[in-house]
């Protein structure tokens, strides 16, 4: 390797570096001001670089708050996927799974976590970040995809909607780590988050898994085709 081409390298290191280091500082003040609290000057402070080394790597604030989605939602697919298309594992460690990778995100990075979910997820900042929609809508597509297949299998009851069954998982998911963020939840620690995520996977359980949910349970019940009635309410014991 050539004294050129080392220095070149070198010098693209300290590059990416940098633009991590300020990602890393966007992400902290978005956390603790909020979108609409922050400034790039904020930024600058927290990464300890100039001002205008802000606008070097990100033309505004926008454009710092769709880095940081791209960022933390390409993580989670990605481990996402992983879980979802394990092909040894069944649909129920497959849900816990994708709980698991969600509060284990949190843990890792809570002021990430809380970013997507408060300032992007929950907030009318979060319009202005164009890959928003879309990759969340891929997201469901992918848990629905899973949710398909085990219907195929016998592992999901045949009653169900695949693509609702998706929605829900991410609702119930999302809407719990939204009490952590937000500090509903006084008591945050590794045994709070396993009893949250347990929670959830195990309450969403209940309700899919062939014979979890009993007669008395069911609001409705399904009926053959050729009686051609709607389904009727059940009976309260």
């Amino acid at each position: 390797m050539s004294q050129r081409q080392s220095k070149s390298e070198a010098a693209g290191n300290r590059e990416s570096e940098r633009r991590r280091t300020i990602l890393r500082a966007a992400i902290d003040v978005f956390a603790r001001k909020g979108y609409h609290g922050c400034r790039i000057a904020d930024v600058a402070r927290e990464a300890g670089v100039a001002y205008g080394l802000v606008y070097h790597y990100f033309k505004n604030k926008d454009e710092l708050l769709e880095t940081v989605v791209e960022t933390g939602w390409s993580g989670f697919v990605a481990r996402m996927r992983s879980v979802a298309l394990d092909e040894s594992t069944s649909l129920e460690e497959k849900v816990r799974g994708i709980a698991d990778v969600a509060f284990e995100a949190y843990r890792v990075d809570p002021r990430a976590v809380k970013v997507l979910i408060l300032e992007v997820a929950r907030s009318p900042a979060g319009t202005q970040v164009v890959s928003r929609q879309q990759a969340y809508l891929d997201t469901i597509r992918m848990a629905a995809d899973m949710f398909a297949r085990a219907q195929g299998t016998g592992e999901l009851r045949g009653d169900l909607d695949p693509m609702l069954c998706a929605s829900l998982l991410f609702g119930a998911i999302e809407l719990g780590l939204t009490a952590f963020v937000s500090g509903l939840m006084e008591d945050r620690g590794p045994e709070a988050l396993d009893r949250a995520k347990l929670q959830i996977a195990e309450s969403f359980l209940r309700g899919v898994l062939p014979g979890a949910a009993t007669p008395a349970e069911a609001s409705w019940k399904q009926e053959k085709v050729s009686s051609g009635t709607r389904p009727k309410a059940g009976k309260r014991s």
